[in-house]
């Protein structure tokens, strides 16, 4: 938590750094509410996404098609905003790095609609989509992880 002079009530000039990887303001007490915002906008479009193309596709194939979009958009809205990296070096090895993180959240919600497709085959979207929000949360953990210690590490 950032503390001010307390003659001029201001901060520190560590602590009016800029955020970011090395900084004393990117923290993961500070980067965690920034991850948790882009993870709910995430999940909504992740979810919106797939309602969508649940439509015309079957339920795994409308699963990659949703993932795909939103990993791409949530790794590069962390990279910015939970991480504070400006610019484009690293983009790509970022996003490619992102990708094991997106396998892994496949892995889950694929399972998940596997395991749905066996137990009730003919739950209803609903269904599906409260499954694909358990499996997205187990997920999120995992994508936090990784992008603080591999994807973004200082």
């Amino acid at each position: 938590m950032a503390s001010t002079n307390e003659t001029t009530g201001m901060l520190s000039a560590a602590e009016q750094t800029p955020s970011g990887p090395g900084t004393t303001a990117g923290t993961t007490k500070r980067q965690l509410p920034a991850f948790a915002i882009i993870g709910v906008l995430s999940t909504l479009f992740y979810l919106g996404l797939y309602v969508a193309a649940r439509w015309v596709v079957d339920p795994q194939v409308a699963n990659l098609i949703a993932l795909a979009v939103s990993a791409v958009a949530n790794t590069a809205a962390n990279r910015r905003f939970t991480f504070g990296i400006k610019g484009s070096e690293g983009a790509l090895r970022h996003q490619l790095q992102g990708l094991v993180a997106f396998v892994i959240g496949l892995a889950l919600s694929a399972g998940v609609l596997a395991l749905l497709d066996y137990a009730a085959p003919h739950a209803s979207k609903a269904v599906e989509v409260g499954g694909l929000i358990v499996a997205n949360g187990l997920a999120t953990i995992v994508r936090f992880l990784l992008m603080k210690v591999w994807v973004f590490k200082k």
